[in-house]
């Protein structure tokens, strides 16, 4: 019986701390900036935990009964959050805050109450010493595995829905088998059970229609057709289509359009790859998808490519699927190419090598996770890996639309002692768009580009370098690892822009 009944501490605990994780991440897939939304989270969350906790004093009576009908209510409304959260987010997004708050609230209070009435219910099976350290004990040990199952599992091979509808379920596990350890304090033991078993029939039923509500709120989130979504480790990955067009959206954001991403991908690399005359070994941070890869294979003189992408997912994905490849023209396969699925901020630390470009495409600083890219220290850093008379370049956000946010990444190289030459260019799904190249020393546009570009050339580049009055320079701090005020000026920005 004490092994069941501690069994049963573990697994409330690793439920609840899966709910947390979800809401957490789910906040920082949709709204962005994930410290933000995981501090409000938690803290909402242990709130809710600790009125829970004091609720649970006025509960005097049907102890047995009433835990398990808390732990039914738990699993079903934590079962569906994800669900819920995804559906609301497409269909009225304006509610979504308010939806996610109201479920960490309500989920939070729930599992505040658990572990009181369970400990009230074992007062007399057990020892007060022995009772707490023993249920501390496997509370403790169910958080330490919930911790190490979701990045490591649930998220890349259930993903965020199934696996709060998992440990739903597991709840109801709980609750109906807490009917058979303590049938003796029931009173009509199938009145308790029978919700057991609807909530269990229920989450299983969305278990098995998982997908079909995730594409539900996807294709309500996205106005054309979903071809592929994916978890992964790191984010969540989605691509759509629409006749002829591809668009890729990571955690929700458009990071191309296959109609006019060869536009992105030209100003990004050619600016400097083409100034270098005969170019060897570059480096692509970020850039998965392989398209910055294409546009430096074009130069015959390079020898090797190497691309430092996180997400394996994310490379596989564009090397292996024949539609996706076929955008970055098999790139990614090339010989000369080498991928490397790592951390671009630990590998420039731990890994030497001298090249003669650098193409940094990393999505936007939505975060700071991603905003350490974008940094001082990272800058300072990629200096002992680029040779004189190497060039860097980075895409930047939009000068237009973010145009605090530009400048200071134009500032943040210069304070790491990067000579700038900032540069623009009009992509049609994104607007105007920014660039940094910067060198050790100067910069000269080249007087040639590769055959075959379908947008740049060699008179269309100095334009680029000039900035009409909307987009000229503005004061900005630069972004240093331990204040990221790029994070703080993109987040202000952005939502001006959206609203």
């Amino acid at each position: 019986m004490p092994a069941a009944l501690f069994l049963s501490v573990f697994l409330i605990a690793a439920c609840g701390l899966i709910y947390e994780l979800i809401a957490g991440t789910l906040a920082s897939y949709l709204l962005g900036d994930s410290v933000l939304q995981f501090s409000t989270v938690i803290g909402s969350y242990l709130f809710a935990m600790g009125i829970g906790s004091w609720l649970s004093r006025f509960i005097k009576g049907g102890l047995v009964a009433r835990f398990i009908e808390i732990e039914v209510m738990v699993g079903l409304v934590g079962g569906f959050s994800s669900a819920l959260l995804f559906l609301v987010f497409a269909w009225a997004p304006g509610a979504f805050r308010f939806t996610l708050y109201a479920l960490v609230v309500l989920v939070g209070t729930l599992v505040g109450l658990e572990i009181p009435l369970l400990m009230r219910i074992l007062k007399e099976r057990l020892r007060f010493e022995e009772l707490v350290s023993n249920v501390l004990t496997f509370d403790y040990l169910g958080a330490l595995g919930a911790s190490l199952l979701f990045p490591l599992f649930l998220v890349p091979r259930l993903g965020l829905v199934r696996s709060a509808m998992l440990f739903g379920m597991l709840n109801a596990a709980v609750a109906l088998w807490s009917t058979y350890l303590f049938a003796d304090h029931l009173r009509r033991v199938w009145t308790s059970r029978l919700p057991c078993l609807i909530v269990l029939a229920a989450l299983s039923a969305g278990m098995i229609g998982a997908d079909r509500i995730t594409s539900l709120s996807e294709q309500s989130l996205y106005t054309d057709d979903v071809i592929l979504s994916r978890n992964t480790q790191y984010q969540r990955i989605v691509v759509t289509r629409w006749r002829d067009d591809f668009r890729l959206f990571l955690n929700a954001h458009l990071q191309f359009s296959s109609r006019d991403e060869y536009r992105y991908h030209e100003a990004l690399v050619h600016p400097s790859l083409a100034a270098l005359g005969s170019p060897r070994r570059a480096l692509v941070l970020g850039g998965g998808d392989g398209m910055a890869v294409r546009e430096i294979l074009r130069y015959p003189s390079i020898e090797e490519i190497i691309l430092v992408d996180l997400d394996s997912e994310m490379t596989g994905l564009f090397r292996d699927h024949p539609e996706l490849s076929r955008l970055n023209s098999g790139s990614l396969r090339s010989p000369k190419v080498k991928i490397v699925n790592h951390d671009a901020f630990v590998w420039l630390y731990e890994t030497p090598g001298i090249f003669d470009a650098v193409i940094i495409d990393f999505p936007d600083p939505t975060n700071f996770s991603l905003g350490k890219l974008y940094s001082t220290t990272f800058y300072r850093e990629l200096a002992r890996h680029v040779r004189e008379g190497g060039f860097v370049s980075v895409q930047s956000t939009s000068p237009m639309f973010a145009r605090q946010s530009y400048w200071c990444i134009v500032e943040t190289m210069r304070a790491a002692g990067w000579k700038t030459h900032p540069y623009h260019v009009y992509v049609p799904s994104f607007g105007e768009w920014g660039f940094v190249l910067a060198s050790k020393s100067g910069y000269e546009p080249p007087v040639s580009v590769p055959d075959g570009l379908r947008f740049l050339t060699a008179r269309a580049l100095p334009p680029m370098f000039d900035f009409p009055a909307d987009m000229a320079r503005v004061d900005a701090e630069p972004n240093r690892l331990n204040d990221q005020v790029l994070v703080r000026y993109y987040e202000h920005e952005w939502n001006q822009v959206s609203r």
